[in-house]
Order: C-alpha cells, then sequence, then structure tokens
C-alpha cells in the first residue's frame, strides 16, 4: 500500500510559478513510476505528466511541455512538479498518483489532491 499526500497548491497570478509536492509513505517508493493528473470544475480529470522509478524517463501532456516539470527525490519518498507560466486554463484540483510498474495501464494509488487557482 503506498499513501500519498500533496501540498504546494494555491493562488498565482498568470505568468507566475507554483511547485507541487507529493510526499509518499512505504519502503517501496523507489520502485513506483509516479504521475500529476489535474481536474478542472466541469470536466474529466486529465493526465499531466509522470517519471519512471530511476527519474529518467518523464512524460508530459502536450498542454503543459515546455512549462512543468517533474522530478523525484527517493531519498525522500517525494515527486515534485514545477509548474511555470502558469495560465488560468491551468486551474485545476491536481492530483499525485503512483502505480507499480512503468508499463501498468492504469495508476492504482491516488492523492486527495491540492487545488491551484490562477487568476488576476
Amino acid at each position: 500500500q503506498v499513501q500519498l499526500v500533496e501540498s504546494g497548491g494555491g493562488l498565482v497570478q498568470p505568468g507566475g510559478s507554483l511547485r507541487l509536492f507529493c510526499v509518499a509513505s512505504g519502503r517501496t517508493f523507489g520502485s513506483y513510476t509516479m504521475g500529476w493528473f489535474r481536474q478542472a470544475p466541469g470536466k474529466e480529470r486529465e493526465f499531466v505528466a509522470a517519471i519512471n522509478w530511476s527519474g529518467g524517463g518523464t512524460y508530459y501532456a502536450d498542454s503543459v511541455k515546455g512549462r512543468f516539470t517533474i522530478s523525484r527525490a527517493n531519498a525522500k519518498n517525494t515527486v515534485y512538479l514545477q509548474m511555470n507560466s502558469l495560465k488560468p486554463e491551468d486551474t485545476a484540483v491536481y492530483y499525485c498518483a503512483a502505480k507499480q510498474s512503468e508499463y501498468a495501464p492504469e495508476f492504482n494509488y491516488w492523492g486527495q489532491g491540492t487545488q491551484v487557482t490562477v487568476s488576476s
């Protein structure tokens, strides 16, 4: 079992930056592929970014490529999402997720989410 707790969300102006944190419980964090998803009001949850167990493989949605960076610190059981050049359309609840295999079709562990609001 893995428990995930997100933090770092908040209100930011367009063009600003935020860094999200996801701390995981469990001794096998280093073996999990981690991801970030988001859900805006009235919309379905969508993939944002993912990183494999070593950090050597990263994946991004086209909408955030070049603006967001996912990274991890296995010694701290933590995955990060650095968000730069934020836009109003980035406003959403951001969720951290984990899966045991990079090739598994679904993420099976989820955090409770952290709100990100981009507004002037």
